[in-house]
């Protein structure tokens, strides 16, 4: 009877084990998905912070092109997108419709690829 007892408590021990097992992947997923969250808003924090700064630096020193131009979209105004879209891919993000603003985590994406090849033609 004892051995019966002895075998109930190391099962029952083991599905504790299981149990905390599952709960402490649980946590490590949800710390890792807030840790990427966290460095894609400091990236987007200090990406808007420069834009900021051009813009602040472009209402106080205006150029003849910018004053002449007002209201008028140019092809440089284009490229100047698309370039943004490239260096965010380069940076890691993605910017397909798909998976828009996430982490690639250093894989390569089709869609990505895709539409940028489709803005570039």
């Amino acid at each position: 009877m004892k051995d019966r007892n002895f075998l109930d408590t190391v099962m029952e021990f083991e599905q504790q084990l299981e149990l905390l097992q599952q709960q402490y992947n649980d946590l490590k997923k949800y710390v890792a998905h807030m840790v990427e969250e966290h460095q894609a808003i400091q990236t987007e924090n200090l990406h808007l912070r420069r834009r900021l700064e051009e813009l602040m630096g472009e209402e106080e020193n205006p150029t003849q092109d910018e004053t002449t131009n007002t209201g008028k979209v140019s092809l440089l105004d284009i490229g100047e997108g698309y370039d943004n879209l490239a260096r965010l891919y380069q940076e890691g993000f993605h910017v397909c419709h798909v998976h828009f603003g996430s982490l690639r985590k250093g894989e390569d994406c089709l869609f990505c690829l895709s539409f940028l090849n489709k803005q570039n033609g």
